[in-house]
């Protein structure tokens, strides 16, 4: 099977979308076409592209006479999200520890995210895509491309909310992510099913608290 050639499209699709992810571009934030290709340093067309991209994956909107915008995620609709991934990823957490595969890469993560935890802030680039690697590796060892295709779509619409939404939970995050690390290597299904739980649960949390709790 020959492996698909990345476009300056697919490129620019997936600079503007890791802008989106990380905060550099809020909810709301125009998609200007002109001031993308002058920023990004490209045409118009790879950036027309990608904008068409960001809105078939629901990360930007169109509205009549003006430029697409970055979309926002309602609480209810995060409330909706974190409930589907619980059902999703515990399931995955579960086979991930069940399946006996090789654990090298979720050792790798574990040790960066304790540097997290020991060392310098990471940037929010930088910790957003090893959130993301986790999540995703967890799933690919449960061995279902579409449970994978599914947490990933779920796991960046979070990943939208977190940037404006959720107050640091950059340490206790890492503490949950380094539990449920452990409970996979040591191939206790159950245990990372509730680490699983548990940490999701703490991410519907601090929404819900910050939303009554801002200051």
């Amino acid at each position: 099977m020959v492996d698909k050639v990345e476009t300056l499209g697919d490129t620019t699709f997936k600079r503007l979308k890791a802008m989106i992810l990380d905060g550099t571009l809020e909810p709301g934030s125009r998609l200007s076409e002109k001031k993308f290709a002058d920023h990004l340093g490209v045409s118009r067309t790879p950036v027309r592209e990608a904008i068409a991209q960001l809105v078939s994956e629901g990360l930007a909107k169109r509205s009549a006479g003006s430029a697409p915008v970055v979309s926002s995620v309602s609480l209810n609709e995060i409330m909706e999200i974190l409930h589907v991934r619980s059902l999703l990823e515990c399931e995955a957490a579960r086979k991930a520890a069940a399946s006996g595969k090789p654990t090298e890469e979720l050792e790798k993560i574990r040790s960066v995210i304790q540097s997290f935890i020991d060392g310098p802030r990471p940037s929010a680039p930088e910790h957003s895509a090893l959130d993301m690697r986790l999540h995703s590796i967890l799933a690919e060892m449960a061995g279902s491309k579409l449970l994978l295709e599914l947490i990933e779509g779920l796991k960046v619409k979070t990943g939208m909310y977190d940037q404006g939404s959720i107050p640091d939970r950059l340490v206790p995050g890492c503490e949950e992510h380094i539990a449920l690390i452990d409970a996979v290597i040591a191939q206790k299904p159950e245990a990372a099913s509730a680490a699983m739980k548990l940490h999701l649960g703490n991410v519907r949390e601090s929404i819900i608290s910050h939303i009554y709790h801002p200051f």
